[in-house]
């Protein structure tokens, strides 16, 4: 004969249920988690791009691609698309999106195809979003963008000057230098870019708005857009680390 007890009975039950609910919430965990997390990073000048993308690599071993330093590159080496860039440069110009498209595809599909990575500086034209878009074996399924106050971040740039022969940077808030005006290792005097001036800083925010609403507005429409709120990089920071968490499979990565 079979126990009838109604209290082992509910018990039972019970026990059932709380696995139940486990065994969804461990599955929808899953389902969130990407066997290949490819992810761009957005922001304005002075967003903190740098400092989070740093953070991202440490914290999760992401392969890291600066399209800036990728042009730079291939200018130094004289390829053919880094000498075909260099002339518009030369000539005050704009790279157009064509010549910037076949630098980036080239670099995803000789070296990202199907693989992780966490990429800065492209796209910057809706053109090149949707370019990379179309490639179905490069495109991204994230999009972090970094969103900080106008205010916060005239602030950070204003007050930065630099030891033009070293490139040392100071920041005369938060690390100025130790006698005022001049670098610490040659007692050189430092040099405030002119891309550092308040009004030019505020020129390009406006600037920077104009151009990434078109892309911000392409990725939320394909559902990978991230927005990351706060004035500080230590407060945006871990709500990019428990982003990222859910979504990173370390296993695989």
């Amino acid at each position: 004969m079979f126990s009838t007890n109604s209290s082992s009975t509910k018990l039972f039950v019970k026990n059932v249920v709380i696995f139940s609910d486990k065994t969804k919430s461990n599955r929808k965990a899953d389902q969130n988690m990407l066997k290949v997390f490819r992810s761009i990073i957005m922001g304005a000048p002075g967003s903190g791009k740098g400092t989070i993308s740093s953070r991202i690599i440490r914290d999760f071993s992401l392969p890291y691609l600066s399209v800036g330093d990728l042009l730079r590159d291939h200018m130094a080496r004289g390829t053919e698309v880094g000498r075909e860039a260099e002339q518009y440069i030369k000539n005050g110009k704009l790279v157009p999106d064509v010549v910037v498209n076949k630098l980036v595809i080239n670099e995803l599909t000789e070296s990202y195809k199907e693989k992780p990575f966490l990429m800065d500086g492209y796209p910057r034209t809706v053109a090149q979003a949707r370019e990379l878009w179309s490639r179905e074996a490069l495109r991204p399924n994230s999009a972090i963008n970094l969103v900080v106050p106008d205010d916060e971040i005239i602030e950070r740039i204003k007050h930065r000057w630099i030891h033009r022969a070293s490139g040392r940077t100071y920041h005369l808030l938060y690390n100025p230098p130790k006698t005022a005006g001049v670098d610490d290792v040659t007692g050189e005097p430092l040099v405030q870019r002119e891309d550092d001036k308040e009004h030019v800083v505020m020129q390009r925010l406006l600037e920077y708005k104009k151009q990434s609403e078109v892309i911000i507005d392409f990725f939320r429409e394909k559902g990978i857009l991230e927005n990351f709120v706060g004035r500080k990089s230590n407060e945006i920071y871990p709500k990019v680390e428990l982003y990222l968490s859910q979504r990173i499979d370390r296993t695989v990565q």
